[in-house]
């Protein structure tokens, strides 16, 4: 990748990626970084459904569990542990709601709400003190995502060696006194889905994971739900559109996750390219997001959900065997937190930029939310 590329990527990652694609219409191109890349739904949808490309284990787990079986099992406990929880998270989100600014700073308050809001079921309020101060400190210790500077990486990997050794121990305690009854918060579900041969470490590994997949995905989708909106909708009136559609559509606008990855099983030919085996072929939601089959794609319309054609295809959660098994969950989670800061409130956003920062995931740049709370007028 030349210094030039570079540039260009940083300043604004998804123009470059579609500059790039729209240079190769045969349906599969080449990233300057080396991986490949899908721009085609149709390859697309054989690349992530196809089991050819979906043997074996999903990498979302690993290394940790011994097999696809037992990754299956930890999202199922996962999953069915915060679908029992979902009014108790209800709830709380409200309530931190109510107690927000009229002025917050994003993307950095998203996560926050997440995190105070689900706080109590990540782990249970009488686990030690000095492990949920250090839970609280990797929201905004750079922890959810990659960081793009080095100087915040340094910073990530200073917190998550005190906070490694801390939660590995928390789990050995737990795991010698385990729970018999339902599961006090999502670490209990991972370590009853957790087969007995995964160590301790392991365990408080998978556990980190699902805490970033919750607080760091629901967070900045919650995020980019509010920019996107905020920038759509600049009257003084109420959004006119529900909290589902406003999130369903920043997901197809501006996808969390904006690469998904597979390995070609064998050599193969694929578009017209023929590749090794074991190549990286990616599939960027974002350019099947933004095709010609979607009505007016590249603008945030959130009342499309409400139409009954101009649909393309439309993957936030990728697809096939590997679809993210909390993406229900998510949208949900996701739903609640943004009709919780909308309901009775005027929004609007201020230093909003639409360009993402992007590592591992796509975030949000910087803003502020203005959230003024109207009142009733009755006489």
């Amino acid at each position: 990748m030349t210094w030039r590329e570079l540039r260009r990527f940083g300043h604004d990652p998804l123009e470059f990626i579609e500059a790039v694609s729209s240079r190769n219409p045969r349906g599969v191109f080449q990233l300057p970084w080396g991986v490949w890349c899908v721009n085609d739904a149709d390859l697309a949808r054989m690349v992530l459904r196809s089991p050819d490309f979906n043997r074996g284990m999903s990498h979302f787990f690993t290394p940790g569990l011994p097999t696809r079986a037992a990754q299956i099992h930890l999202g199922q406990s996962v999953r069915e542990t915060l679908r029992a929880r979902t009014p108790e998270l209800r709830t709380a989100l409200a309530e931190v709601v109510a107690g927000f600014p009229r002025d917050s700073h994003w993307p950095r308050a998203g996560i926050q709400l997440v995190y105070r809001a689900a706080a109590g079921l990540l782990l249970h309020p009488d686990t030690e003190p000095s492990l949920r101060r250090l839970l609280e400190q990797a929201v905004d210790g750079g922890l959810m995502v990659r960081a793009a500077h080095i100087r915040q990486r340094v910073r990530a990997e200073t917190l998550r060696a005190r906070l490694k050794p801390a939660l590995t121990e928390h789990v050995t305690q737990r795991r010698a006194a385990p729970c018999t009854g339902e599961p006090r918060d999502v670490l209990d579900a991972v370590l009853s889905a957790c087969p007995a041969e995964v160590t301790h470490r392991e365990a408080a590994d998978l556990y980190m994971l699902l805490f970033r997949s919750i607080v760091g995905n629901v967070g900045y989708s919650v995020g980019w739900s509010v920019l996107l909106a905020g920038l759509r909708h600049t009257s003084a009136s109420p959004w006119p559109w529900p909290a589902d559609s406003v999130v369903r559509e920043a997901a197809r606008h501006r996808p969390f996750v904006w690469m998904v990855g597979r390995t070609a099983p064998g050599p193969i030919d694929i578009g017209g390219v023929p590749l090794p085996s074991e190549t990286n072929i990616s599939v960027c939601p974002y350019l099947l997001h933004h095709d010609g089959s979607w009505t007016s794609p590249g603008t945030f319309r959130p009342e499309r959900w409400a139409e009954a054609s101009g649909h393309g295809t439309y993957l936030p959660y990728s697809a096939g065997p590997f679809t993210c098994a909390g993406a229900g969950i998510a949208h949900t989670l996701t739903t609640e937190a943004v009709h919780a800061l909308a309901d009775s409130a005027r929004l609007a956003v201020s230093g909003a930029d639409p360009r993402p920062i992007v590592t591992n995931a796509a975030i949000p740049r910087p803003f502020t939310l203005h959230r003024t709370v109207r009142t009733s007028t009755h006489p």
